[in-house]
């Protein structure tokens, strides 16, 4: 947190989720899941005062292995309150949800779901990205 003043002028926020993660805990603390504490960190960053006013873009990767997991492990399992369907759609949408829920500035979040591997994917992402930026660039 001390270096985020640092980042104060820029003109949008990449921030990067694994969507598989979902049923995982963290490696230095069995008891903390860690889609709950990317959700903890999103909410600390995007609600900073130093990105008040600036685009965050957030990136659901591993969406290939996503789409194998929730067929197995459901994801009531990080979200106990989840009342939808297994699906890919619904429980990826819920999660998304979750992390736009946190932002005091919900407008400024632009989220994408991606797969790293899969290079049409990113392509179209960092299309879209680069329209984002451009377009707080002219319109600020």
């Amino acid at each position: 947190r001390k270096w985020m003043h640092c980042f104060q002028d820029v003109t949008a926020v990449i921030f990067c989720v694994a969507l598989s993660d979902y049923d995982q805990v963290l490696h230095e603390d069995s008891n903390t899941n860690r889609m709950h504490e990317s959700l903890r960190l999103f909410k600390d960053v995007c609600n900073t005062k130093w990105f008040h006013d600036t685009a965050i873009i957030l990136f659901f990767n591993k969406m290939d292995i996503f789409e194998k997991k929730i067929r197995t492990v459901s994801l009531k399992k990080c979200f106990p309150e989840y009342s939808g369907d297994d699906s890919v759609e619904d429980a990826s949408r819920y999660i998304s949800n979750q992390f736009v829920k946190q932002s005091h500035n919900p407008r400024l979040v632009f989220s994408h779901q991606t797969c790293a591997t899969d290079t049409h994917n990113i392509n179209f992402v960092f299309k879209a990205v680069k329209s984002i930026i451009l377009s707080n660039i002219l319109n600020p």
